[in-house]
């Protein structure tokens, strides 16, 4: 798999599929997840209906670059949040969504892109949307896929959900591959699918587990704040996609988003939740084709 150099300090593993004269599409991914979760048979679809789809691994993830010389104490971490000492937790994160943003872009750049359609998915969807204001000349079109603003009063997690997502994981292999059956609290109720969840969790763990970059992650996450101003003023063309089934980011998220983007055009999923069964992949990709068209 290739990995090109983004930045002096950020180096990202990627992967794409179709035809590179192809109009291009982004596939940003989401907290804690490697380009794998963008399951290579939706990229292969997407990439049928004309389109260049390129997936990458985030920093901190997967095979991309990662920032072991920055170790996070979770616990003083959260104690630091929880109580207001925003410069002990600033301290704690080396980066914010605005340097995973720079990656993306960087990732274009490196390609040979000048201006592509990007999509992100959870965090993906901050970083795309952070991508488009920070850059708006070099993209296309934008979709903010069960994703939110930055508000923390809109696409707040189920208790349930935020348990699971706070509960770490077994570090050997087979109980990670089970633990991952967890994750159907926030899938959808129709479509959850247990083996698929596992599969996933197996070929990640197998190709480059790293859960010490979720915590740096989760940070820059938390330590970026709002975008809702900034929104209110992005121009690029975009298209929010929530599932109305989600309890990890509750619909709220989606629902705001395309309320502060101008012009946005909303696409609320019944039997979708934080997750893209296959049996939905035909009204994605559908979508997906349409906007970047």
């Amino acid at each position: 798999m290739p990995i090109v150099a983004v930045s002096p300090e950020v180096s990202l593993a990627y992967e794409s599929f179709g035809d590179p004269g192809d109009p291009p599409v982004l596939l940003v991914m989401g907290f804690g997840a490697q380009l794998l979760a963008w399951h290579e048979d939706f990229c292969r679809e997407l990439a049928a209906r004309g389109r260049h789809v390129i997936r990458y691994d985030n920093r901190d993830c997967g095979l991309s670059t990662r920032f072991a010389d920055h170790p996070v104490d979770m616990g003083a971490f959260i104690a630091a949040v929880s109580s207001g000492d925003l410069p002990a937790a600033l301290a704690m994160i080396p980066y914010r969504l605005s340097d995973m943003a720079a990656d993306g872009l960087g990732l274009l750049t490196a390609l040979g892109v000048e201006r592509a359609h990007v999509v992100g998915a959870s965090m993906g969807g901050m970083i795309a949307q952070t991508m488009a204001l920070a850059a708006p000349e070099r993209v296309l079109t934008l979709t903010s896929m069960m994703s939110s603003t930055g508000e923390s009063e809109y696409g707040r997690p189920s208790p349930e959900a935020q348990a699971v997502l706070f509960t770490p994981k077994p570090t050997e292999r087979e109980a990670y591959v089970a633990a991952a059956e967890r994750e159907l609290v926030w899938a959808s109720r129709r479509y959850g699918d247990a083996a698929a969840l596992r599969e996933l969790a197996a070929a990640s763990y197998d190709r480059a587990h790293y859960p010490q970059g979720i915590g740096r992650q989760l940070g820059a996450m938390i330590l970026s704040g709002s975008r809702a101003d900034a929104l209110r003023d992005l121009r690029t063309p975009t298209l929010v996609i929530h599932g109305l089934d989600d309890t990890l980011i509750d619909p709220s998220g989606g629902r705001r988003t395309a309320e502060l983007v101008p012009g946005a055009e909303l696409l609320l999923i019944p039997d979708m939740g934080h997750d893209r069964p296959r049996e939905l992949w035909p009204r994605l990709v559908d979508a997906l084709a349409a906007h970047t068209g």
